[in-house]
């Protein structure tokens, strides 16, 4: 679908991906720029039965491989990164492997698992990179029902990259994040021209129960978009530009979502404008605590910037 296309029809019905519905090339979720209708940004999902591979060709994309759950072997020539990952996205930060345009990678997982490859097109040549767990820095933003950790594995100034920025965000049960709603679809000194991908998992009730939250993205000037869907475990959503967010995790069940975005600016930078109707919440998070149900981290505290 051409951009002009994906314009004149972005509804919910275009950028929702229910679970299970969005895969290809043995991939259990495929996002490329064609799919899309975009230009920059893209998501692959990669499940791996224990003892099996898959050969990576990153052609004009640089990568991150992101352990969802499991851990892996990553390879590009005589070099191995040894990702140790985790059991689910809800038990904290994961190390990570940056993955260089041009380049034949092979993940590998003895026990199995499932793996984000989160992908940019770039120009930008760098060198295959380990991200440890450790040096993920970590932040809590917002406050009270507002409260969310955010895990900066690969935005700007946490991690090199030539045109990928990408981040991980827990909001726990009965909270809203990406609040104010906020934009990056003009280019210019206040604002990056950034596509952006939601990947959501919600965790279950305690019984097993599946759970549930809701995304919104509403239409900025010149920008015609309106998604307003109820998220489940493993959608995907799309944002090619308009207002996006909250979103809300329904109250006994934590919402994770991985973002992905990218551009078509000279700088890698995630400049934002919030929805001049919503920021006025940040002057009310001064005089709130954090949620206690967030983990404490070495780069605590509340901040008024970013909208993630």
């Amino acid at each position: 679908m051409s951009t002009l296309a994906r314009e004149s029809s972005a509804r919910s019905d275009d950028l929702h991906i229910p679970a299970g519905t969005g895969g290809a090339d043995g991939y259990e979720l495929e996002v490329t720029p064609k799919s899309a209708g975009w230009t920059h940004s893209s998501l692959r999902i990669l499940n791996l039965a224990p003892g099996a591979s898959r050969v990576v060709e990153t052609g004009t994309e640089e990568m991150f491989v992101v352990p969802l759950n499991g851990s892996a072997h990553v390879s590009l020539g005589t070099e191995t990164h040894v990702l140790l990952g985790r059991g689910s996205v809800f038990e904290g930060p994961t190390d990570i492997s940056y993955l260089p345009i041009g380049s034949t990678v092979t993940v590998y997982s003895q026990a199995g698992g499932r793996f984000a490859l989160c992908g940019a097109q770039t120009t930008v040549e760098l060198p295959f990179r380990y991200g440890p767990r450790h040096e993920v820095p970590v932040e809590l933003r917002g406050a009270g029902q507002a409260s969310r950790e955010v895990r900066n594995f690969g935005t700007v100034g946490s991690f090199e990259a030539g045109s990928i920025i990408a981040c991980e965000v827990i909001t726990p049960g009965g909270n809203w994040s990406s609040y104010p709603a906020h934009k990056h679809d003009e280019a210019g000194p206040h604002e990056s021209e950034l596509e952006e991908i939601y990947y959501f998992e919600i965790a279950p009730g305690p019984a097993g129960q599946p759970g549930l939250g809701f995304h919104r993205t509403s239409s900025s000037p010149g920008h015609e978009i309106d998604i307003m869907v109820e998220v489940h475990d493993r959608d995907t959503v799309l944002i090619p530009w308009g207002w996006h967010g909250p979103c809300a995790a329904a109250p006994g069940h934590d919402m994770y979502y991985l973002n992905v975005m990218a551009g078509p600016g000279e700088e890698r930078a995630w400049l934002i404008s919030d929805h001049p109707d919503q920021a006025w919440i940040r002057d009310t998070w001064a005089s709130q605590a954090v949620d206690p149900r967030l983990a404490e981290s070495s780069d605590r505290g509340t901040t008024l910037e970013g909208g993630q």
